[in-house]
C-alpha cells in the first residue's frame, strides 16, 4: 500500500503553502484534508480572506492530481472557482478534497472549507491537467 503521506514528506511543500499554514494532515488521490490559521491570511475587515480559501483549494486539487497522476508527471491547474459562504473570523478552517473525476488527462475535485464549527464556509471546484510525459 502507498503511503501518500511520506510522498509529501519526501516532496515537501510549496512556499505558499508554508507562507499560509497550510497543514495536509490526510492525503490520497481519493481523499485530502488540510488545515489552515484565520490569522495571518485575513482582508483588512478581519475575515478569512478568500483568496486563502481559494489557495487552500488549489494546493489540495493540486497535491490530489499529482499523487492520481504519479510522480513522473507534471500538472497544471487550469481552472478554479469558489463560492464563499460563511466569513471565518479566527482559528482554523479545514478542507476536505475528493475527486469528481480522475482522469487520463484532467482531474476535478470539489474541495469543501468549513470552520471550526463545522460550518461550510466555502465550496471550490479545481480541475487540473496531467501533461504528457517528455
Amino acid at each position: 500500500m502507498t503511503d501518500f503521506m511520506e510522498i509529501l514528506r519526501e516532496r515537501g511543500s510549496g512556499a505558499l503553502d508554508k507562507k499560509m499554514g497550510i497543514v495536509i494532515t490526510e492525503a490520497s488521490p481519493t481523499r485530502l484534508v488540510a488545515t489552515m490559521p484565520v490569522e495571518g491570511n485575513t482582508q483588512p475587515l478581519g475575515l478569512l480572506h478568500g483568496g486563502a480559501s481559494v489557495v487552500l483549494a488549489e494546493s489540495l486539487g493540486s497535491i490530489g492530481t499529482q499523487l492520481h497522476a504519479g510522480p513522473d508527471r507534471k500538472i497544471v491547474g487550469v481552472d478554479i472557482n469558489a463560492t464563499h459562504h460563511k466569513s471565518a473570523t479566527q482559528g482554523i478552517v479545514t478542507a476536505v478534497a475528493t475527486p469528481i473525476s480522475l482522469g487520463k488527462t484532467l482531474c476535478c475535485y470539489e474541495v469543501i472549507i468549513t470552520n471550526e464549527a463545522g460550518e461550510r464556509t466555502c465550496t471550490a471546484r479545481i480541475t487540473c491537467l496531467i501533461l504528457a510525459q517528455r
